[in-house]
Parts: C-alpha cells; structure tokens; sequence
C-alpha cells in the first residue's frame, strides 16, 4: 500500500472492495470483513510479519493479495503450517502454487499469458526479437517461456537483458536494443512505474521510428496507465488476461461496481482481486459458512467462475487459473486509449503445468 507498488495494492483492495459492494459484505451467514496490512514493498520478511500476525492476532480464514512474488512466496510456510489458504490475486511467478497445498490463484503467471505472444508474432511475420526483462521471478518466466515458444517456431532471439527492479535507467538498455536491429522487443517490466519508465525510453530512443515493434505482456499497458502513456503507446501489441474494453455484462458490471468504490481505472489486478473474493465467497456457500483449511482447498479446486475477463476455472491438479488469453491492440476509442482485443487463446493452462 506504500512505496514504488503502492498501486498494487490500492488496485487489489479495490477489486475486493468492489467485490463486496456488489454483492453484499457476508455470505452463508457469515460476516466478511477485510484487514488490510502493507508490506510496503517486495519485502519477504515483512510480509511473512503480517501474515503470522493475520493468524494468530485476527484469525483470519483467508490470506488474500499479494502484489508481488517475493512476497507470496515468504508466506508459503505460514500457510501450510496454519492450514490457512492463500488466495494470490496478482504475484505471477510460475512455482508460487507449489511452495504450499494451501495456494490458489485467481490472476495468472507470466509462462501463460507470454508463449501466445511468442506464438502470435510468429504468425504475424517476425523472425528476429530482442529480449528484455525485469531481473525477477516474473521476468525470468517471461523470458524463459518466450524464447522457449519462439525458437520452437523457428524464430531467433539476437539479444536478452534483464534490468534491475530498483530505480532503472532504461536508456542504455533500450539504446542496445536499437543496435541489434531486430524486427521486434519483447518486454515484461511489472506494471506502473517501471512499465512507464521502459515506454518513455523507447520513444526517446526512437525504437518506433527504426521500424521495431514493440510486443509485451499487458503489464506494459495495463489499463490504469494508458492514459499517463499518451499517444507512446498506440499501436503497441500485447497478450494479457484482461482489458477494460472486454465487451460482456460480467465486466461492465464489474466497471460499474469498481466506479463507486474508486475513480480510477480499474485493471487486471482488481480483477484478480474480483474473481478470488468471488472463489471466496463461493467457497463460504459450498462449506455453509464453516471454513475449515483442508475443506476449503478442496472447494477451490475445479471451480469456474464468470469472470470480468471471460470464463475462469481452477485447475483441480495444480490450483492454478485456467482462463482465455486475448491479443490486443492500443487503440483511442471515443477519444479514450484502451486494449482492444483483437485475437484470443481460450482455456490457456500455465504451460509448465
């Protein structure tokens, strides 16, 4: 709730709160309530903290959130030893769902929503791409499962870097980019500030101008940012979960639910949010409000959802998300920018998984 990710967390609590608001704040005759604690940052120790604290001073049934990895991760073992589950509403790191039998998830990994990527800029023509990453978790996978797909297709990766996540100067990154003079970049930088930094160098470096496209998961366009991009970022392509412009009534009753909670722009993280209040609350029906760890692990498993996104269900073996993943387009639209999808993947499975 603080710090460089402050976002993160506002867009999740958001999503919950929203959740609540259309829904109603108890379920199965029980009362919900959200504690809202900030880990200020990725910091592993801290959040481990807040989660003991969440147990044994608040006895929460749930543990929900998690903006980050690191985070997600440091907590694994509060959960298994507590027999409390982990809903994670963002972290995207392939492995976080097995470090504890008590972790679900309601967002994506970066494995899933990166090879359709790989898979539509082959079929779209590009032979040669650059690589550039976030030097963590999400990035690494990212980076992994693009290449993996890539070359699979037969095309050449001519270039990798992984950037830092603290305070970045992007412009020799980019400017190495430039060099190589591939036909595209491939980036994953965690929404936000990082994502604005890397768009901001790409057009000073005038990557566009050399005829580079630029190809991302929608971390680099997520919706909340759009309007702060401008005009950098029309026509760039991305492969993502969610898009504000998703035309179903579950999403735009998920707008208008958002809208009187907050007036921001909503994005892929208060969806995640979203769907696992609604796993939540679906878990609450199905045990009559008696929530019991081991019960309710076995009440997530296999559950769809209509989600904001399109439909949603998770795994029953890996208690992970299964889900549609779109490609999209940054358009202005009633004079708006937004994502508009164009192409899709359905029923996309963490491809490590």
């Amino acid at each position: 709730m603080s710090g460089t990710f402050a976002d993160f967390g506002q867009q999740i609590t958001n999503g919950a709160k929203a959740y609540m608001k259309a829904n109603g704040d108890s379920v199965a005759g029980r009362k919900i309530e959200l504690i809202v604690k900030d880990a200020t940052g990725p910091a592993p120790d801290v959040a481990r903290r807040l989660a003991q604290e969440l147990v044994v001073k608040d006895e929460v049934d749930f543990i929900v959130g998690f903006g980050l990895t690191p985070n997600a991760l440091a907590v694994a073992t509060v959960a298994t030893e507590a027999k409390k589950p982990i809903v994670i509403m963002n972290a995207a790191t392939s492995v976080i769902t097995t470090k504890s039998p008590y972790i679900v998830r309601t967002s994506m990994t970066l494995p899933q929503v990166t090879e359709p990527m790989a898979q539509w800029a082959w079929k779209s023509g590009v032979r040669k791409v650059y690589t550039v990453v976030a030097d963590y978790g999400p990035g690494h996978d990212a980076e992994k499962a693009f290449r993996g797909a890539f070359t699979r297709a037969g095309g050449e990766i001519v270039g990798d870097v992984r950037v830092p996540l603290k305070n970045p100067e992007f412009g020799p990154f980019v400017q190495r980019v430039k060099d190589a003079k591939p036909q595209a970049v491939f980036v994953f930088m965690p929404a936000g500030e990082l994502a604005l930094g890397f768009m901001k160098a790409y057009s000073e470096r005038g990557l566009d101008k050399a005829g580079i496209k630029l190809l991302t998961t929608g971390d680099l366009t997520e919706d909340g940012i759009l309007e702060a991009l401008g005009d950098h970022a029309l026509g760039v392509i991305s492969t993502h979960h969610y898009s504000m412009a998703h035309d179903s009534p579950e999403n735009k009753a998920f707008l208008a639910a958002y809208a009187q909670i907050s007036p921001q722009r909503p994005n892929f993280m208060a969806v995640g949010a979203w769907d696992g209040m609604a796993a939540i609350y679906e878990v609450a029906r199905k045990l009559h409000g008696s929530i019991d760890g081991d019960k309710a692990m076995q009440a997530f498993r296999g559950m769809k959802i209509k989600s904001p996104r399109g439909p949603l269900e998770i795994d029953a073996d890996t208690r992970d998300v299964v889900q549609t993943v779109y490609v999209r387009e940054v358009k202005r639209v009633g004079g708006k920018l937004y994502n508009v999808e164009f192409d899709q993947f359905p029923a996309v499975k963490d491809p490590g998984k």
